[in-house]
């Protein structure tokens, strides 16, 4: 893949936090998750490449678009083959309630590098790069902190967890207590944490619990160009995700994912705040224009660069009067 094409994808990231930055706190949480979507497909449009959504809004029949299979870019015939993982509004709770860590993101890999991640639960573990080689998700989270303080050279008491509050994580939380490690107790957007545990000023040392299957293959996608450390374990909700998870190509339900599993090839991410998060901030609307806290990176050069961009428009915040992307 072209290195140009990660500063490109950006502004498919901003076109998307800024449609949804505009229902902030309003409530509303469709009709930010349909500005957004609606945003990001558009900017596509603009890019170069021949691309086809492999972790999008849903099947075919149940979104109108960046659904799974579809096909965006410009295709022109020299253009690059790439497959790619969208989550337009990463939080769409968030966004309603104006909570913070709402992100919009993408992840584009060359064909066939991401797992095709069926819409279920899965079990998560995630660390930054200091960690790395440090986790094993078949032990408990007792000896994986354990694992994660030697790494770093830290007590066990110095860590911070990030954890979805939900009732599935009552034990996990009170062992994690019990350790005496600190909890960073999340409502929704566990891309936006695992993000964080790669980031030392975030002050978050690891991502742990059962959240989305496809945001699974989007965290890691970013936590392989900072240099971090993912695993995952499918969890079925029914038999019938179990027989579509087979018919997708996963042929042992219980296989531990590594990071190089989930996203491998040469990988590059970008996310924009919808509002302020861990890492990044929220759209800010000025007069006559707006503000966009972004990263982006790929992870064959390990470039991570973060994008303060201010956006100047008259009607419409991405497209000039002639419908040309800005």
């Amino acid at each position: 893949m072209d290195r140009n094409l990660a500063l490109e994808v950006v502004r498919v990231t901003e076109a998307a936090a800024l449609a949804a930055g505009r229902f902030v706190g309003l409530g509303y949480k469709d009709g930010a998750d349909r500005a957004a979507t609606e945003a990001m497909r558009r900017t596509f449009g603009y890019l170069h490449i021949r691309g086809r959504v492999v972790i999008g809004e849903g099947e075919r029949d149940e979104a109108p678009m960046l659904y799974i299979g579809e096909e965006v870019g410009d295709a022109a015939a020299d253009a690059p083959e790439i497959d790619i993982a969208v989550d337009p509004l990463e939080g769409t709770n968030l966004c309603a309630n104006g909570l913070n860590d709402a992100l919009a993101v993408v992840a584009m890999a060359e064909h066939g590098q991401f797992l095709n991640a069926p819409d279920t639960y899965m079990n998560k573990i995630a660390v930054g790069p200091v960690a790395r080689g440090a986790i094993d998700i078949r032990r408990s989270a007792t000896h994986n902190l354990a694992a994660i303080a030697e790494a770093k050279r830290v007590r066990v008491t110095d860590l911070t967890a990030v954890i979805l509050e939900r009732p599935r994580h009552e034990a996990l939380v009170a062992e994690v207590r019990r350790a005496g490690v600190r909890i960073r107790l999340i409502t929704d957007g566990d891309v936006g944490g695992a993000l964080a545990t790669a980031d030392a000023s975030t002050g978050i040392d690891v991502l742990l619990g059962v959240g989305g299957a496809p945001e699974g293959v989007l965290a890691a996608a970013a936590l392989r160009c900072f240099g971090g450390d993912m695993q995952g374990v499918l969890q079925f909700r029914s038999d019938e995700e179990r027989v579509r998870a087979m018919h997708m190509g996963i042929a042992d339900p219980a296989k531990i994912f590594s990071i190089n599993e989930l996203a491998s090839g040469d990988v590059m991410f970008a996310a924009t705040g919808v509002t302020d998060g861990f890492l990044l901030r929220g759209v800010r609307y000025t007069k006559g224009g707006a503000e966009t806290s972004s990263v982006v990176m790929r992870s064959r050069s390990g470039t991570v660069r973060y994008m303060q961009t201010r956006h100047h428009f008259e009607e419409h915040p991405i497209y000039d009067r002639g419908g040309k992307l800005r």
